[in-house]
């Protein structure tokens, strides 16, 4: 079955969101409330529980480079942001029943029937994605379509993204399409090209991602972390520093005993 995953060209996504739609569509998600944001044309505005695709729009006062336009120096990013189904998930490793698995696809799954509503995973990741709803407590998120790749069948984002810039198939190809993209989008002149997540060594804090991005600006700008790492990553250091602050605070008290047995002879 191998590894399976998402290549996002954000250099083509127009916003029409008809991922968002079909992803709540197949899933049977409930809806978000309808509220008017204020940003841009973003009414779900960030993923959670019952936003398993979201479309940002992002309004720059600077251009593209490599493009010329009609409307000076202003520019629109937009990206359809997902689960990024990491290589060494936090949410899965800090789950304590079992309820995240690694499927035979290589993604990221929550077994709701398992789940207990803890919210370890909600903090454990790093990129904010994982969320619990308000009705049941329990933790909801992209699950790849799951029963649709055991159908042998695409996830239902990319099968309607009507420019591709949601791309499913097997990592290894992805990545491969991927890097051509970039060198593509160098030789037209969009310096600022590169891949967010694509292996362990371009995101060593995560093993890298099954859903990586093609970006033209800083991951912040898209609302992604520059630099995510999951929790479990940092635990030699901690402990580190737990073990460091117990010596410096046994070495105080022997000297305090020591100064103490001093000032008394």
């Amino acid at each position: 079955m191998g590894q399976k995953g998402f290549f996002t060209d954000t250099t083509i996504c127009i916003g029409c969101k008809a991922c968002e739609v079909a992803c709540k569509q197949w899933n049977q998600l409930p809806d978000d409330g309808f509220h008017f944001t204020g940003m841009s044309y973003d009414h779900t505005g960030h993923l959670g529980a019952s936003t398993w695709r979201h479309v940002s729009f992002v309004e720059r006062p600077i251009p593209l480079p490599g493009q010329q336009t009609g409307v000076g120096d202003f520019s629109w990013l937009m990206a359809s942001d997902v689960c990024k189904h990491c290589q060494r998930a936090g949410c899965l490793e800090a789950c304590p029943t079992g309820a995240i698995i690694r499927t035979e696809f290589d993604t990221v799954y929550v077994q709701p029937d398992v789940c207990n509503g803890c919210g370890y995973c909600v903090v454990a990741c790093p990129f904010g994605v994982i969320d619990r709803r308000d009705d049941d407590g329990r933790a909801w998120k992209c699950t790849l379509c799951y029963d649709r790749l055991g159908e042998d069948m695409t996830p239902a984002c990319a099968k309607h993204c009507p420019t591709e810039s949601i791309v499913f198939g097997d990592l290894d190809e992805l990545r491969d399409r991927a890097r051509k993209r970039v060198e593509q989008l160098h030789e037209l002149g969009v310096k600022s090209a590169y891949l967010y997540g694509v292996d362990e060594e371009n995101q060593p804090g995560t093993g890298g991602l099954n859903a990586f991005f093609l970006l033209v600006d800083k991951p912040e700008v898209y609302n992604l972390p520059p630099d995510p790492v999951v929790p479990t990553k940092k635990q030699g250091a901690s402990w580190a520093s737990v073990a460091l602050g117990s010596l410096a605070m046994a070495v105080a008290a022997l000297g305090v005993v020591w100064m103490g047995r001093q000032e008394a002879s």
